[in-house]
């Protein structure tokens, strides 16, 4: 593995190079940023919490268009937050991402150039938005689904909002007790005939009060991050101008109709590019929170004296403990090439205005899920060997569960893996897995994937139902394309990056 991280770094391209320099070229940023977030506090109530971010807005140091514009920054800002978060947790962690990467990002990637403008105005306000999305029975495990519904009414000329049941309920909505502005999506009906998800910018609170219409309730204590708020909220047929709807994409002319402006872009699928930018947030926090506690635990170990026959001895030798040590750094260097190598093309691809190639959007959903999971089992193996000292209150074992809520943010792991394995499969269907670069593994695990699927509809089994009977090969399958998927990405940023 050190041998395939030095072929990794070495297969950087001029592009990437020219990108790592660029990242590094703002120290004196990231020492404004480090000190302005540095008063972050895990047992904050979270109206103070929420102030903290409004104060932080108001510097200025990070911009709502930053994404577009400065991504490098947008990305550094999320890395060192989770630095904070192995002592103070992840609330604000959190709360950051979800102003700057799903409400503004989306306000960015979907709204109008007036709609934009408007972000300038949030931020010099200290105006905090949520994203309403997920709902009660729409989850991260459930798969993206809408039933909360926005529809058209053409003698009001504006749009009812409305949550038909409580299944609808927008569920585990961050910053939803604080938040002054929220996007929400919603299926969007004109005329009685469904559009399908569309994303819409709306005034939540006005002077701190919800406006008409709109309910909410807490979803109660968590394990960790409880100077974040987590809210569900139900919506009452609340009525939102016609300017409310975010519309780069789509509109509702003068004529009462709904009109595409760029012909084969569904407004849905460029929100879900907010999905990318937060997949790498994510696998990079999760590593920056993993780097950080290694660190400490190792700057512990390494003075902490224990008895030996043989003469004075640390902690940090005895044989398991530097074994888990070099093993981390080793992984750490493959992991962290492939992120940077992601980041860099993800943000070419923003700064152009193309859509991230399949192959991008590929690698980009592999390196989230690697980042974590491996993030969390390293964390985990650290915790057993180093003793008491993992019950230490700022040795930051106990807010462990940032790694959890990393497992299923922008993407549930087990939701990515399923549709990884899923794609491959129709790939190995359509073509015998002639022409498509399968590796061994990915052949083997289809050809029983295939024969067993046969077996079960042989026995008048349903293909969904034998697909999920086939669960462990299904991931199993999905771990041989994440092999294949960073062993062969070129690191570079090509015509393959953009589509």
């Amino acid at each position: 593995m050190l041998k395939a991280s030095f072929q990794l770094n070495r297969s950087l391209t001029n592009s990437h190079i020219k990108y790592v320099i660029a990242r590094g070229f703002g120290s004196s940023w990231a020492e404004d940023f480090n000190k302005a977030s540095g008063k972050i506090c895990g047992d904050a109530p979270f109206n103070e919490s929420a102030n903290r971010l409004r104060e932080l807005c108001k510097t200025d140091l990070v911009k709502g268009t930053d994404i577009r514009d400065a991504p490098d920054r947008f990305f550094k800002a999320h890395r060192i937050l989770a630095r904070h978060a192995v002592n103070a947790g992840p609330g604000f962690w959190v709360r950051f991402t979800v102003h700057y990467n799903l409400f503004a990002g989306t306000i960015l990637g979907v709204g109008s150039d007036e709609q934009v403008a408007k972000l300038a105005d949030y931020q010099k306000n200290g105006q905090l938005g949520c994203f309403a999305l997920t709902e009660k029975l729409a989850g991260v495990q459930s798969g993206l689904v809408v039933q909360t519904t926005i529809e058209w009414d053409e003698g009001a000329q504006k749009f009812i909002l409305n949550t038909p049941n409580e299944g609808a309920r927008k569920n585990w909505i961050s910053q939803g007790f604080t938040a002054d502005k929220a996007v929400v999506v919603a299926d969007l009906l004109v005329g009685g005939k469904s559009m399908g998800p569309h994303a819409f910018v709306m005034d939540f609170r006005r002077d701190g009060k919800l406006l008409p219409g709109i309910s909410v309730d807490d979803m109660g204590r968590k394990t960790v991050g409880n100077d974040l708020d987590n809210a569900w909220i139900h919506f009452d047929k609340v009525e939102l101008d016609k300017s409310a709807m975010l519309s780069k994409y789509a509109e509702i002319n003068d004529e009462n109709e709904y009109v595409l402006k760029t012909k084969g872009i569904r407004p849905f699928d460029m929100i879900g590019q907010r999905l990318y930018t937060g997949r790498i947030a994510v696998g990079q926090s999760a590593l920056e929170y993993r780097r950080h506690i290694f660190k400490k635990t190792k700057e512990y170990s390494d003075n902490k004296p224990i008895f030996s026959f043989s003469g004075n001895r640390v902690l940090s030798s005895i044989p398991q403990l530097a074994a888990i040590y070099e093993e981390n750094d080793e992984k750490l260097r493959d992991i962290d090439a492939f992120i940077l190598s992601c980041e860099a093309s993800l943000s070419d691809s923003i700064r152009s205005g193309a859509t991230p190639s399949p192959k991008l959007v590929e690698a980009i959903a592999t390196c989230k899920v690697k980042a974590v999971e491996e993030s969390i089992e390293m964390c985990f193996r650290l915790k057993q060997e180093v003793g008491s000292y993992a019950l230490i209150d700022d040795a930051g074992f106990g807010n462990m569960d940032f790694l959890q809520a990393c497992k299923f943010a922008e993407g549930d792991s087990r939701i990515l893996m399923q549709k990884m394995a899923r794609d491959r499969f129709k790939q190995f269907v359509s073509t015998g897995g002639a022409g498509e670069d399968f590796t061994a593994e990915e052949t083997k695990f289809c050809s029983k994937l295939g024969a067993n699927i046969a077996a079960s509809a042989s026995k008048g089994v349903d293909k969904l139902q034998a697909w999920e009977n086939e669960w462990r090969l299904v991931y199993k399958l999905a771990e041989a394309v994440m092999a294949r998927v960073q062993a062969n990405w070129d690191h570079g940023i090509n015509d393959e990056s953009c589509a």
